[in-house]
């Protein structure tokens, strides 16, 4: 420290210990107060259980997102569209990924805060002070830390950088949870419609059982023939008893998709069209180009390299030190003595190296992670093209068995009506007919389930542009108000 002594007027010596203390309590008034919110599981679980399909404020967040306002409310269709509304608005999981983004802004803040000068007050007293002069020594002085080389500029990047990434992983989760949305619609829809063919089927075949029983008093077939056909029966009836359980499953797991309880879909109707329109919008290279450089899992990872980039140039940064300066003031037995002082970190021992490498390794670990994610995700293409081609070819082949079938069928009815044939053979061509729509509907489920994992891979629904924004729509302003 370099000492610079002056004759200042004493009164500055008074003054300054009163500007210290008012410093003091302005920072002490200016500070944030703790404030308690204590999580009740009582009241958190009453929350969630009273979640529905019929509140105003889910009404206000469709009507918002759709553009219009609903005639009708609450609704008793809900169709993928609008249940993906229900499940961006009520998802927990959507709630946690906006707190985590929460937490990410906030850091940004402290990575842009300057660090604050401190106050050293320190008297002292002197034991063999002249006469006439009081032995008391007091002296003030100030650290003011001065950040070198843009340290503050790397730190804020990163934080921004890490800030957008959580904003990404935001619409990613919405991507996750319209998945298992659609997933869950789908099993429902699927069992359901199983359901109504395995009753028909039950139908026929419980008309072949009467007419073979009625053979069989005739002598007309052996008993073997009617106990196969009673064991088709039943074993049918089993299929549709279980069925039927997983259409209650399936709803189930359409509940925890939105995020409310089960008994919240009491009376509505869930509909799932299949779809049929052309899908080459989804299986195009410039689709596939587009999922490589703006799916929100790739962008995020961008950030992510960015902040890892930004985390490099800070510790490059810290090899040069910060300077500390240190004006003070002492009042020395009637001597006003002012000093100024210049502290910096000398780079002798180390030069940060450590923590260099680490930085440059972690942001060539970021970049291996992005490639590997975007080799992922051409695999993704990759397979759910494949499997939608294999199932259009499966969709196709099932349409032409069940025509062969319903040509069959009319050519026996036909045949009944002209009398050449029995009532049992036309139950069995009807029931060779159910068996050939039961096919093609699998193949159109199979259809359905590799179209689903298209979108997923390339992350765009089948349609406009403005289906594709409706996924995400007002994830931003719902970010701060969990449910």
């Amino acid at each position: 420290m370099l000492p610079l002594i002056s004759r200042a007027p004493r009164a500055i010596a008074i003054a300054l210990p009163v500007v210290a203390a008012g410093l003091l309590g302005l920072g002490v008034t200016g500070c944030v107060h703790y404030t308690a919110q204590p999580i009740v599981p009582e009241q958190t679980g009453m929350t969630l259980e009273s979640r529905s399909l019929s509140d105003p404020g889910l009404r206000a967040f469709i009507e918002k997102n759709l553009g219009h306002t609903l005639p009708d409310w609450p609704l008793q269709t809900w169709n993928l569209d609008l249940l993906t509304l229900v499940a961006l608005y009520y998802s927990p999981e959507l709630d946690v990924s906006r707190a985590r983004w929460s937490a990410a802004d906030a850091a940004v803040v402290t990575a842009g805060t300057r660090p604050n000068p401190s106050l050293n007050i320190a008297p002292e007293y002197s034991t063999n002070s002249p006469a006439g002069l009081s032995p008391w020594l007091p002296s003030i002085a100030f650290d003011v830390p001065i950040e070198t080389a843009g340290k503050r500029g790397h730190r804020l990047t990163q934080a921004q950088q890490l800030s957008q990434s959580a904003r990404w992983s935001v619409m990613t989760t919405a991507w996750g949870v319209r998945r298992k949305l659609t997933s869950a619609l789908l099993e429902y829809t699927v069992a359901r419609d199983r359901e109504k063919l395995l009753t028909r089927q039950i139908d026929l075949q419980e008309l072949i059982v009467r007419l073979q029983e009625g053979e069989l008093a005739a002598g007309a077939v052996a008993g073997s023939d009617v106990t196969i056909a009673r064991i088709q029966l039943a074993k049918t009836r089993l299929d549709l008893e279980t069925t039927r359980a997983q259409v209650a499953e399936s709803r189930a797991r359409g509940a925890d998709a939105l995020g409310i309880p089960m008994h919240a879909l009491e009376g509505a109707e869930l509909l799932f069209e299949f779809e049929s329109a052309d899908v080459s919008a989804l299986t195009s290279e410039e689709a596939r180009r587009r999922a490589l450089r703006g799916r929100s899992d790739v962008l995020g990872a961008l950030a992510e390299y960015e902040a890892a980039q930004a985390a490099l140039q800070l510790e490059i940064a810290k090899q040069y030190p910060d300077i500390h300066l240190g004006p003070g003031y002492q009042w020395d037995q009637g001597e006003d003595k002012w000093l100024i002082g210049l502290t910096l970190g000398l780079p002798v021992f180390n030069r940060n190296q450590g923590p260099i490498a680490e930085a440059a390794a972690r942001r060539t670990e970021a970049a291996a992670r992005f490639v590997a994610l975007q080799a992922n995700i051409i695999h993704e293409i990759d397979a759910a093209t494949s499997a939608l081609k294999a199932a259009d070819e499966a969709s196709l082949a099932g349409e032409k068995l069940l025509s062969a079938q319903r040509q069959h069928l009319e050519a026996t009815e036909d045949q009944l009506r002209a009398g050449a044939v029995g009532a049992l053979e036309v139950a069995s061509a009807r029931i060779d007919a159910t068996n050939a729509e039961t096919l093609t509907f699998e193949a159109t489920v199979r259809r359905q389930q590799a179209l689903i994992a298209v979108e997923d891979a390339v992350q765009r629904p089948l349609g406009t542009e403005a289906d594709a924004r409706a996924v995400v729509l007002e994830i931003e302003s719902t970010q701060r108000s969990p449910r």
